[in-house]
């Protein structure tokens, strides 16, 4: 059986209407959810004179994987008040797939893990946002 040119363009058509139907079937990639976590200290680290070396390697470590978080792009913005002792609270916005995802970012951070810190999760929405030059 001889190929020929036309048998060529003919099976390639029916290839790619084959993928482009595959394509169309499935669902579009789910946007990642946004979320918010506040992070609060416990009490016993509302006087600075309370920090051992430890506390301040493991706070080392919770800003280190906020820096990796944000390379990611999966960290969107994080910071802290700067009242002192209980007034003091600090926040992170992130994506995550879902609820469970968020916990677990949420509950990984080392100064969560570590007993630093407490934090509450709560889903959220970036309104608006100035542009990052």
């Amino acid at each position: 059986m001889k190929f020929s040119l036309f048998g060529f363009v003919i099976a390639t058509a029916v290839v790619l209407a084959f993928v482009q139907l595959l394509a169309a079937q499935e669902p579009p990639a789910e946007k990642p959810k946004q979320f918010i976590y506040v992070l609060r200290l416990v009490p016993r680290l509302y006087d600075d004179k309370n920090w051992t070396k430890e506390d301040g390697a493991v706070l080392e470590r919770h800003f280190a994987r906020f820096k990796e978080a944000i390379k990611s792009r999966q960290l969107i913005l994080a910071g802290r008040t700067k009242e002192l002792g209980d007034k003091t609270f600090g926040m992170a916005i992130f994506e995550a797939r879902d609820e469970a995802a968020a916990r677990a970012f949420m509950t990984a951070d080392p100064a969560v893990s570590g007993g630093l810190m407490t934090a509450e999760l709560h889903p959220f929405a970036v309104a608006l946002e100035r542009s990052n030059p």
